[in-house]
């Protein structure tokens, strides 16, 4: 068994806003968030739009979640339908984080996502009692200032509390769940599948089901050694959380160091010419590589993917290439994806489009190249148009591509948050 007395143990809440966006577009309106029937889509005004969320009852009766689609959602008179309004969205987000100041110093606060924050409350039992305590004070006061509901986790570190968060607490009759060392055996060691799991995706899922893992406990109890031999850095990171340690401090997010910049992309109509889905190719690597170098990152590996279209009765493909000198420039991406799409597409329907880059280094770990002395003028002119960007906004300065019917960065430089504002 573990030795847990080597780890410290904090009281840390995690504390998550139910059905966040439905929930404040329906008090805007003068609705019961908990019992009213409401999306939020990108855009009402297209059938094709995505649903951003839904509220509870909207789940339960109709069966409408996040991912659905607009034409989906029956003509029942009873729903609602809005835009997203995320200019008021992260409004309240902001204003909901300075409620828990009320309750503990800003730095003992990480606000984790729009919807989702940590908080620290060790040594605070004197002042608003023990964790569970707290928890309850804060769910009062956000359902009095705000009208919204919320969920609550508490843990020894910010793993335990994201686990008990989503593991129990959305299904407990109060909202909150509380985990402790000695819960990892019966609560956590029994999940499957293994992608239920805070921090574990469906390729690592596969790849895990492959080795005979299948539960959060078959990875506890594998053998260390063998785990990081097949994942690396990872495999420890894997079998520490399946213990259920976890050592990132408050104000750090859980998995330290950004390990990659991406953006997977769902377009709003099938795309079915080359050229059309290469354009909003080379609009995405222009976007990565901007956040890349934001960051003075430059990335050694590019993973690229297209996804079909329902017409296609799904699928795509998803496909990696490493490259010898690592980069952050527009078109050295775009050409690998380009490779990689040559190798790969046979002409199908596009809808959604995924492109990362990892095995990141330092910009200036870069080395010149001495077949191509030019190229750290490419480097630097990257970080020449990121800043006309950063100071008369996104659409100051686009690709041709984006004029095009093809394009979508004009539009999308209009929205926040990827969305109308």
């Amino acid at each position: 068994m573990m030795d847990y007395s080597q780890f410290p143990k904090r009281a840390i809440l995690c504390i998550d806003m139910k059905a966040f966006y439905a929930s404040v577009a329906a008090v805007m309106l003068g609705l019961d968030p908990m019992s009213c029937y409401l999306a939020v889509v990108g855009s009402t005004d297209r059938q094709g739009s995505v649903v951003l969320a839904a509220s509870p009852r909207m789940k339960k009766d109709f069966k409408i979640k996040t991912g659905s689609r607009l034409f989906e959602i029956p003509d029942d008179p009873r729903i609602v339908v809005v835009d997203p309004q995320m200019g008021t969205f992260i409004k309240v987000s902001t204003e909901i984080t300075k409620l828990f100041y009320r309750y503990a110093p800003p730095s003992a606060v990480h606000t984790y996502s729009v919807d989702e924050s940590f908080i620290d409350v060790k040594g605070l039992e004197k002042i608003w009692g023990d964790p569970e305590a707290v928890a309850k004070l804060i769910q009062e006061d956000i359902l009095k200032d705000f009208g919204l509901t919320c969920t609550v986790g508490i843990g020894p570190n910010m793993l335990m509390a994201k686990l008990a968060l989503d593991l129990e607490s959305k299904k407990a009759p109060n909202g909150i769940a509380t985990w402790t060392y000695d819960d990892i055996p019966s609560k956590l060691w029994p999940v499957r599948p293994l992608s239920e799991m805070w921090g574990i995706g469906s390729r690592v899922e596969r790849t895990l089901n492959n080795m005979g893992i299948y539960s959060v406990g078959g990875i506890a109890n594998y053998p260390l050694e063998l785990l990081e031999k097949k994942f690396g850095i990872m495999g420890n990171q894997l079998y520490h959380h399946a213990w259920g340690i976890d050592l990132s401090e408050i104000g750090a997010p859980i998995m330290k160091g950004q390990v990659s910049f991406g953006k997977s992309q769902i377009l709003m109509r099938d795309y079915k010419e080359e050229r059309e889905i290469k354009a909003v190719v080379l609009e995405i690597c222009e976007e990565v590589a901007k956040r890349a170098r934001d960051k003075r990152k430059a990335g050694r590996t590019i993973s690229f993917g297209l996804g079909y279209s329902k017409d296609e009765f799904g699928g795509g493909f998803y496909r990696s290439r490493t490259i010898e000198n690592p980069t952050n420039v527009t078109m050295d991406i775009y050409n690998v994806c380009l490779q990689l799409m040559k190798e790969s597409y046979r002409g199908n329907i596009v809808r959604q489009i995924s492109l990362s880059i990892s095995n990141l280094v330092d910009d200036y770990e870069i080395q010149l190249d001495l077949f191509e002395p030019d190229s750290w003028k490419k480097r630097e002119l990257g970080y020449v148009v990121d800043k006309i960007r950063n100071k008369f906004g996104a659409a100051s300065l686009l690709r041709a591509v984006s004029y095009t019917a093809a394009g979508t960065a004009l539009h999308r430089s209009k929205l926040v948050g990827g969305h109308k504002g």
